[in-house]
């Protein structure tokens, strides 16, 4: 009888080891599910900043923005047609050809 009371108070140990065990795992799962939920919405927050971060950017290379900006700060303008030089380039070394 004594060996089988052992034997019983092992098993309860055991049984009580298992159970904390699962209720451990089960709480890290939660911990572990809820950061990853926090970093999907801090990921959506992000998506949506670098759209509008795209879209600014669009905004401000605008070309006709560019131009006035150009234009009224820097005091520049378009050359004149007698201004505007063409410069013909010859390649040099064609495959080919000597």
């Amino acid at each position: 009888m004594r060996r089988s009371g052992w034997l019983n108070v092992l098993l309860l140990v055991l049984v009580v080891a298992g159970a904390l065990s699962v209720v451990t795992s089960q709480h890290k799962a939660r911990k572990l599910y809820l950061a990853m939920q926090q970093e999907k919405e801090h990921a959506r927050q992000m998506e949506v900043e670098w759209g509008q971060l795209q879209l600014e950017q669009s905004t401000w290379a605008a070309p006709a923005r560019v131009e006035s900006i150009a234009t009224a700060r820097l005091q520049m303008r378009l050359p004149q047609k007698e201004q505007v030089r063409f410069i013909r380039v010859e390649t040099v070394g064609k495959v080919g050809h000597p």
